[in-house]
């Protein structure tokens, strides 16, 4: 349940994205504080990692689609600083699912690595790419 994220890994379609979007609306419905959002973000990547290492087992298969938790963890990373707004929201979730599916240097290596680690690590990477693009269009104007 807790890698699944309540069953959402078990969407017929695309449960990476359908793990991504139950984040969003929870951003959105849960006025997180700051601190809150960083200490959330941080039970969800140790829970996580857990989790990931014990469905790999149980499965016998690396990063099974069943594991949405990790996109939990990334899309949280992804607004960490940013005021959720709308806009901001929405770009982050399909800047982060770009940088996931893509998976650009270093988060495909990432993977490598064994156990639920490696099936968090590349989405707080592409997390962190996200956030860093949705800050920057905040800087130069882009987004509100």
């Amino acid at each position: 349940m807790i890698a699944s994220v309540g069953g959402a890994g078990y969407s017929p379609v695309a449960p990476g994205t359908v793990g991504s979007f139950v984040t969003l609306v929870a951003l959105w419905l849960i006025p997180f504080s700051r601190p809150a959002l960083v200490i959330t973000l941080a039970v969800v990547t140790l829970l996580g990692i857990w989790a990931a290492s014990r469905v790999e087992r149980a499965l016998g298969v690396k990063d099974p689609g069943v594991i949405v938790i990790d996109e939990v963890a990334g899309m949280l990373l992804s607004v960490l600083l940013l005021p959720r707004t709308i806009p901001v929201l929405v770009s982050a979730f399909l800047l982060f699912r770009l940088f996931d599916i893509w998976k650009p240097f270093p988060a495909g290596e990432s993977q490598r690595l064994s156990g639920g680690l490696g099936v968090m690590v590349d989405d707080l990477i592409a997390g962190v790419y996200a956030l860093v693009l949705v800050m920057g269009a905040r800087l130069v104007g882009v987004l509100p």
